[in-house]
């Protein structure tokens, strides 16, 4: 059985990136202490309760999954934008965009008795349509300890590189098992499921994960988190969340008011009452406009 290579919280963002792009995934250990863990699982267990179980073997008939994240959970959102995170999603993830963004936030829950998951590869919510870029950066928060007994995430090393078809054989599968408060980072292109639970417990995880900037979120963040809540949050939060330019033309919108009581072009921050900046190339640098710009 393969291990996952474990790496401290302060690893570098290069030395992340060259993990992912060989093996597909990688151990942040204990990035937060217990305490933010309870803190963050006091926030959300209300909402985890509440949610039914999955309908089909992929989503889990004994697993639930929780979204929203940002909107409901102000400590889920310091998870969001963990400076470990984000250096690590700026090494991996601006090779192939301009931008970055909040692809999904999602509580997984897996309770005794659930099968494993089938394995797959994440970056198919595209369809597979997407070649040549690695288009997520992707992580799991251990919200309780991730055991092979508990359904600790199944990981393939090295799968990122396999042809499509290819199927892992039993020796090939590891599992990410990790103590709560670390952090499982993944690629889009390896191949991973959610494990067999035999234990007596839930296993808990918070699934945070970031996609190029110009390709469509698989969480609607417009509709999960709308303008009247993003916009008392962080600049910095609003932006992953799709509120910003993705690049020089791509995120822009026309308010819908009556001949001339409104602008044509705006950003997207325009919604969360900042009117101070023009549509195309809006939260860009002079020079990266003019990049963009003659790309066009």
């Amino acid at each position: 059985m393969p291990a996952l290579k474990h790496l401290s919280a302060d690893a570098s963002p290069e030395e992340i990136r060259e993990i992912l792009d060989t093996d597909g995934a990688l151990i942040l250990d204990h990035v937060i202490p217990r305490a933010q863990v309870d803190a963050v699982m006091a926030e959300l267990m209300p909402y985890i309760e509440a949610t039914p179980t999955g309908a089909d073997d992929f989503s889990g008939v004994k697993t639930t999954r929780t979204g929203a994240l940002v909107a409901r959970s102000p400590q889920a959102r310091k998870l969001v934008t963990h400076p470990a995170m984000l250096a690590g999603a700026d090494a991996f993830l601006l090779r192939y965009c301009s931008r970055y963004q909040l692809h999904l936030t999602q509580v997984i829950r897996i309770r005794p008795g659930q099968p494993k998951q089938p394995l797959h590869r994440d970056r198919l919510a595209w369809g597979g349509w997407v070649q040549g870029v690695e288009p997520q950066f992707n992580t799991i928060w251990a919200m309780t300890d991730f055991t092979e007994e508990n359904g600790a995430t199944q990981v393939v090393p090295g799968s990122p590189g396999w042809a499509e078809g290819r199927q892992a054989e039993p020796h090939e599968v590891g599992y990410a098992q990790m103590e709560r408060g670390s952090v499982l980072v993944y690629s889009g292109s390896v191949i991973h499921a959610g494990g067999e639970n035999r234990s007596g417990g839930d296993r808990i995880g918070v699934n945070i994960t970031y996609c190029l900037g110009w390709l469509r979120q698989e969480e609607n963040q417009y509709l999960s988190c709308p303008p009247q809540i993003a916009r008392d949050l962080d600049p910095e939060l609003q932006a992953l969340l799709g509120y910003a330019m993705g690049s020089y033309a791509l995120g822009y919108y026309t308010p819908p008011l009556p001949p001339g009581e409104g602008p044509e072009i705006v950003p997207p921050e325009h919604a969360l009452g900042d009117t101070s900046g023009a549509g195309w190339g809006a939260a860009l640098t002079p020079e990266a406009r003019r990049k963009l710009a003659s790309q066009l």
